[in-house]
Order: C-alpha cells, then sequence, then structure tokens
C-alpha cells in the first residue's frame, strides 16, 4: 500500500511526461501532498482551481440526473494534459489525484492506467 509521498512519487517516476502531481481534498481545495510542478505550475493553485472544476461537474450530474460516479476528469491543453481522477476507495471519498502532463512527450491512456493503479494501492 502506498501513503501520499510514496503515490506521488510513484506517479512522478513511472507516468512518461508528468510536470507534477498532487493529492486533493475538493471538500476544502487544499493540496494533502504534492510533488514537481514549477514557477509556471503551482500545484497549491491548480489543486484549488480543479476542486471547482470537480465540484462543478458533481453538480451538473445532480442537476441533470445522472447516476454513476465520475472516474476522471481531462482537461485538453495546447502543450499539456491535466488528469484529475477521483477517488473511489472506501478512504478516498472527497479526494482526487492531480497530474499535469507533458502533451509532446505522454502518453494518455498509460497515464490513466497508471493512476488507476496507483489509486488502488493508495492508502489514506
Amino acid at each position: 500500500m502506498y501513503n501520499t509521498e510514496t503515490a506521488l512519487k510513484e506517479a512522478m517516476t513511472s507516468i512518461e511526461g508528468t510536470l507534477g502531481a498532487a493529492l486533493v481534498d475538493y471538500n476544502s481545495g487544499m493540496a494533502l501532498g504534492t510533488l514537481g510542478g514549477s514557477k509556471d505550475l503551482d500545484l497549491s493553485v491548480a489543486a484549488a482551481g480543479n476542486t471547482d472544476v470537480v465540484r462543478a461537474k458533481t453538480r451538473t450530474m445532480e442537476m441533470l440526473g445522472l447516476k454513476g460516479e465520475i472516474e476522471d476528469i481531462l482537461i485538453t491543453l495546447n502543450e499539456q494534459y491535466h488528469l484529475i481522477r477521483l477517488l473511489q476507495s472506501r478512504n478516498g471519498n472527497g479526494l482526487f489525484l492531480y497530474l499535469a502532463l507533458d502533451k509532446s512527450t505522454a502518453n494518455l491512456a498509460m497515464a490513466r492506467h497508471q493512476l488507476k493503479r496507483i489509486e488502488g494501492e493508495l492508502d489514506v
């Protein structure tokens, strides 16, 4: 089982093209852990902003009466992918993993697969 630090290290090293990773509590918008990032990619700001994205999508699903759970949300930029994976584990309620990926080097399908694997090992 991975703790937060180990899970983020695993994401940074096993997912090609990862620029930064965070575990975020979307009830508060606070990052519980971050790794990577840069002056142009402040992971604390990204955590708070992506919390708004998750909340908006959750509200929209409720208004539409959609059943089921959000697996992940993908935001595609010119040079990056931003991947938000809501944790489905019994201990992960209200949390999501966030990855920023370099679009030129990342394999999106593999990143999603690896992030799901990491989620399965994460114990929070």
